[in-house]
């Protein structure tokens, strides 16, 4: 297939834990939170010039939560140490915008940044379960409208300790005995209506200037928040792949416009949706490989997590083998796009629970297929375009598959990376150097003095 254009797919990896069930004798016990796993998945993505590692991450367990979220890392403390056994995959970590303080989240990206010599990324959610509100100390989780309002600031305030220090602040001048040059470091001085944030940060600009910003939510809040700050976006299209495209492309065109009517450079605002590919030599090796994989998934484990999108609301209530009814708006304040989702197919599809819970915690997906198969059908997202690239998750065994089968085809066809292009994250993604804003006002004001 002809190349009308120079972009190329964008790939990350998820790495958290061995990436598969853990009754699965190919996965190391207590994987999700064993550092050797999430680093095996790490540098597997690496050695396939992955731009990035992903972790996502939740800070609520009850009884009730299903075993990957019992006991699994921290994402920047996993994160660290991953950056010391790795030189150029980025490294993204899940944070909330909900219930932390921007000028931690700030420093913990900003020394992640440094120690990795510029391949850090922040992964901003909202933060969806009412359990993760009383973790940090409030009765209720904030409505839906009211946490994007709250993360609209957060981003920005943290986006503005980022700009603490212009790029050449820190001299280091042993013979002037000038360590810094205080006239390049800025302070916030935030006052707004969430947040009080004096500034500035201790941590000067890394190689990249800022961490890449990825925002998970496809609401309208959750998108107009991505188009006004991140770089790339963490989607769920659940039915990617299918023969309907209609949801995807009109949310990937949506994106696009929004971050245009933000004065943003639309290329630069990279659309990255899950996938969990299942690659055979046949058809036939395809679909074994993948109802192999459903042999550890029980009915308990599949309603339980489906009930996470949903703010773990009790389904036990309902017949497993009867339709669902009307769930109202159940799920409007937790993960409101995906509850949805999941709401809408239940009704049109007329659903069971098991039926649905089934799908939702081992989705067979649009990528069970051969090499050339599912090559074609990412070529094919890619250049309608209706996605800039995929976040691979799945075992380390079907991950490997993917790399060793697929990767080759999409780089012989000049659609993926041989050899990474830059040293940090950001470049290798191909976007522009962040501008200090400090810094650039000035030369704005220094221009102008020349012409009067």
């Amino acid at each position: 297939m002809a190349r009308t254009d120079n972009r190329t797919i964008r790939f990350g990896i998820g790495i958290q834990g061995g990436g598969g069930h853990w009754r699965d004798p190919a996965i190391p016990d207590g994987a999700a939170a064993d550092i050797r796993s999430y680093i095996k998945l790490a540098q597997l993505g690496e050695a396939a010039k992955f731009d990035f590692a992903f972790i996502a991450d939740s800070a609520y367990i009850t009884k009730d939560a299903t075993w990957p979220f019992l006991s699994r890392l921290e994402p920047i403390s996993a994160l660290s140490a991953v950056a010391a056994v790795t030189e150029r995959i980025g490294l993204v970590g899940t944070m909330t915008t909900s219930y932390s303080e921007p000028f931690t989240t700030a420093r913990q990206l900003a020394s992640l940044d440094k120690i990795s010599n510029g391949r850090a990324g922040w992964n901003a959610v909202t933060s969806a379960l009412e359990g993760v509100a009383k973790n940090y100390g409030h009765d209720k989780l904030h409505d839906h409208a009211l946490r994007y309002r709250i993360a609209q600031e957060y981003v920005g305030v943290v986006n503005g300790l980022w700009d603490s220090w212009e790029d050449d602040a820190f001299v280091r001048n042993r013979e002037t005995n000038q360590y810094v040059d205080f006239d390049k470091m800025h302070t916030l001085d935030h006052q707004g209506e969430f947040f009080s944030v004096q500034g500035p940060l201790n941590i000067e600009r890394s190689p990249q200037g800022r961490p890449v910003q990825f925002q998970a939510g496809a609401s309208e809040a959750g998108r107009d928040l991505a188009a006004r700050y991140a770089d790339a976006i963490f989607s769920d299209f659940a039915s990617i792949g299918s023969g309907d495209l209609t949801e995807a492309q009109e949310q990937y065109q949506d994106i696009k416009r929004r971050v245009k009517a933000y004065g943003r450079n639309p290329e630069h605002v990279l659309i990255l949706p899950s996938i969990g590919p299942i690659v055979g030599d046949t058809e036939e090796e395809a679909e074994r490989l993948y109802q192999e994989s459903l042999q550890y998934i029980d009915i308990d484990f599949a309603v339980k997590y489906l009930s996470r999108y949903f703010s773990f609301f009790d389904f036990s209530q309902f017949p497993l083998d009867e339709p669902l009814p009307d769930l109202g708006d159940i799920g409007k304040d937790s993960f409101r796009s995906t509850a949805e989702y999941y709401k809408r197919i239940a009704r049109e599809e007329k659903l069971t629970l098991r039926q649905l819970a089934l799908r939702a915690a081992n989705p067979r997906g649009a990528f069970v297929g051969t090499a050339v198969q599912i090559a074609d059908k990412l070529q094919a997202l890619f250049e309608q375009p209706v996605v800039d690239g995929f976040i691979v998750f799945g075992n380390v065994n079907l991950t490997q598959r993917f790399v060793d089968k697929v990767i080759p085809i999409l780089q012989e066809r000049g659609l993926f990376r041989t050899e990474y292009e830059a040293e940090t994250f950001r470049g290798n993604l191909g976007l522009d150097f962040p501008e200090n804003r400090y810094a650039a006002a000035r030369r704005l004001v220094d221009t102008e003095r020349k012409q009067a």
